[in-house]
Order: C-alpha cells, then structure tokens, then sequence
C-alpha cells in the first residue's frame, strides 16, 4: 500500500470518529470544552468513554460510546461492525445447500434455528415443503434451541448482576440439551441439521429417551433456578423499573421477541403468521407490561416453560405418528440419500448438478421469516432465475433490538448499561452479518 492509500484511510477513520463523536455530543456540550483544561473543576464537566469492543459485558465486539454526567448516561451510540463477516455475500456465492453450515455461525447460541429459518426461506423460494414428518422435528429442534438460548441468556444477565453461580447451574441444563441435540444431529453445536426439502436424518429412539429423561428432571431444576432469581432482592432491584422502553418506541425500532413482548405486546409469528406446525400446537404468548430490564428478563423465564410443553408436544407427535421420510423424494431440489446417489445414475447426475451449480431458483424474490430466540429472524432472496441467489438479505433479531439500546439507558446509571445489554440478549455473530 503506498503512502497516499495508507493517508486516505486514516482521514476515513478520522472522519468516523468525529461523526461518532458528534452524534454522542449533539445535546450540547462542545467535545473541545468537554476536552477542559486543568482549571476547571473536572467533575462539573461531562465525559466521554468507551464501553468496548473489547468488554467481558457487551456480549461480543460491540462498542458503546457513552457520555456521562458523573455515573448517569446523557447519550449512548452503538456501533458495530467488528466482527466484520460479510455473510450475506458469501451467501450470494454459493448455492443454497452450500450455505446451511454458514446459519449455525449467525445466532451460535441456537443454530438450529437458523438452520430452520434458512431452509424454510429456500423452500419457499423453490416453491416446495417438507414432510410433515419432518417440520414435527423441526419444531422440536427449534424449541430446544429456544430452552438452550434463553437458559444462556438469563443466566449471562445474572452473571452481569454478579450472581456468577447461576450461570454456571444454567451451563448444567444446557449440556443436557446438547446431550439430546447431539443423538438427534450428529453434533452439538455447529449442527447443520435441517435440509432444504427436510432434515438430515430421522430422530433415533436413544435421542427420545435422551428428551424424555431431560423433560422428566427439567421441572424440579426450573424450580431451583426460578427460586434463586425470583426472589433475591438485590437482583430484583438492580433490574426493576431500570432501561424502560416504551412500547411505540419499541414498535417505531423494529423491536422483536421477547425484548417487544415484554412492552405488553403480544408479537409472536408461531401465533400470528404460523409455520411449520405451530397452528397444531397449545402454547401461550408470553408478555410482560413494566417494559423494563425486569419484565425482559421475566418473559424469558416464563417462555422457557412454553417451550418445554412445546417440546412435550411434538416428541408425544412423532411418537405416535408413522415413521415417514423425512426428506423430499424429489432430485432437483434436494438432495438425495448416499445409497440412492451410488445406486441410481439419474440422482448421480442430479447430485453433481445440485453440488456444483446449485438448485435452479426460480426468477423473483421471497421473504421468510421464523420466531427465533430472539425475537423474528428473517431470510429475503433475490433470483435472476440461476442455482445461486442474486441478493440475500438477513433480517437478524440482534441487530434490530440493538437499534433501542440508545434510548433505554438515557439517564440511566452506567451499571444499567451492562444489565440493559444483558436484557436485550444480542449475539453479535448475527449483528455483523
């Protein structure tokens, strides 16, 4: 890189900084008084600090630039970017198929609902659907994800609060799970399980009695743990009545999950714009009307149950229902099973058209959406009629709730700022996509 280049980026960088520091200091203060010099009292005076990218309590690389009056919050910019992935254009190269490991690496706290909100997005853009055998299975996962990722979540937000032990009773449950998710994928975290047109594989009787034996301990634990959060004192205050977000607010940012949820509004695409088979499953819609850190937290704890009856629902479903296949017979779309590949030379063919040139999209655009972990994590897809998509857009949930983080901790104290991020639950993996 020669002197010039090398000149031309620092004044970009420069130029980044003095919008970032503007934005932070438009209510008024100048950022060459906010400077000071040595005679003036530093304490009457506001200050500018960094709270990341590298911070143990912003859940990743996210920077928060704050200024603050003494210990409370004036203003507050996000800003990303540091991960700096560019997974939608890897998308843009590839096919389809070819993208599924890519989703576990979006929310890596429940990849497999990526991996089910991006085969969903590509069958509907195929203009095909799995078996029903197979969205039941489906449904499953996801919803063991949803256990997995809000057992994190509350207890990185205890951890933030000081209370380090209930994150480390939250770790124990979750290994439950990623015992189960493991008989069932193959993997227990990078899963890469759903398919365009199914799943990988039927789930085995050991995975099962793995779920049954999880469903059968869970209630005493959840116990345990509701007990220690629920009623201790000191973290009941630090969350309650701190970070409110008002509900139109919360609807004007494009808030989702449980962070819009816990405004009193009953937001939830399982409900409102079923898929899979959710219109065939009883479960509740879980909000919380004070619109604070507490009621965030609360309509996680409470969802985890909802989606433990969830769960309970679907293993009684594939229990009883016959062994169907839980993949698409069909070659141009999806891919077919090893044994049929050697054995049969048109889905030889169809295989090496589908690995190297991927499936033929028809022309247009679709978009599809699923009710993640946190909160509605979209696919939009563009074709110009090829094997791979033109455009892929993602909507992820992390990205669109960080857009209150700015509102709901002015004239906070600066620790609400680590509970406020604690509450939201971003994963930066699907931020920086």
């Amino acid at each position: 890189m020669n002197i010039q280049s090398s000149e031309e980026i620092k004044r970009i960088l420069e130029l980044r900084q003095e919008k970032i520091f503007k934005k932070v200091m438009e209510e008024g203060v100048s950022i060459e008084s906010n400077a000071g010099d040595f005679d003036n009292d530093p304490l009457e005076n506001d200050i500018i600090i960094n709270m990341g990218p590298q911070h143990p309590a912003t859940h990743g690389v996210l920077r928060l630039v704050l200024r603050l009056d003494g210990e409370t919050v004036r203003s507050c910019v996000p800003e990303v970017g540091y991960l700096h992935r560019g997974m939608e254009k890897m998308a843009e190269n590839v096919g389809l198929h070819e993208f599924i490991p890519f989703t576990d690496r979006l929310d890596y706290i429940s990849p497999l609902m990526n991996n089910v909100a991006f085969t969903l997005a590509a069958e509907n853009a195929l203009n095909i659907e799995a078996p029903e055998r197979a969205q039941w299975i489906r449904v499953l996962c996801c919803e063991l994800a949803r256990i997995s990722s809000h057992m994190m979540a509350i207890g990185s937000l205890c951890q933030d609060s000081g209370a380090v032990s209930y994150l480390l009773w939250a770790f124990t449950e979750r290994e439950k799970l990623y015992d189960a998710i493991e008989l069932i994928t193959g993997a227990r975290f990078t899963t890469a399980y759903s398919r365009i047109g199914g799943v990988a594989n039927d789930i085995s009787p050991e995975a099962i009695e793995k779920i049954k034996l999880f469903l059968d301990e869970f209630p005493e634990n959840e116990k345990f743990l509701k007990n220690v959060i629920l009623r201790n004192r000191i973290f009941i205050d630090r969350l309650s009545g701190t970070c409110v977000l008002e509900p139109k607010k919360a609807i004007d940012l494009g808030v989702t999950g449980p962070a819009i949820r816990a405004c009193g509004i009953p937001r939830d695409l399982r409900r409102d714009m079923p898929y899979l088979v959710y219109d065939k499953i009883d479960f509740d819609v879980v909000t919380e009307n004070d619109c604070d850190n507490w009621a965030r937290h609360m309509v996680r704890v409470r969802e985890i149950h909802e989606s433990y009856k969830i769960v309970k629902q679907a293993l009684e479903k594939l229990e009883t229902m016959e062994r169907t296949p839980v993949k698409l017979d069909y070659n141009k779309t999806t891919i077919q099973k090893k044994s049929n590949i050697y054995t049969n030379i048109e889905n030889l063919i169809s295989d090496f058209m589908l690995v190297n040139y991927g499936a033929v999209i028809p022309e247009g655009e679709t978009y599809t959406a699923i009710e993640a972990s946190k909160g509605e994590l979209g696919f939009f897809i563009v074709s110009n009629g090829s094997g791979r998509p033109w455009k892929v857009k993602i909507r992820s949930s992390s990205a669109s709730n960080l857009q209150c983080i700015s509102e709901i901790v002015k004239g906070s104290m600066l620790s609400d700022v680590v509970l406020a991020i604690g509450s939201l639950d971003p994963i930066m993996g699907e931020v920086d996509k």
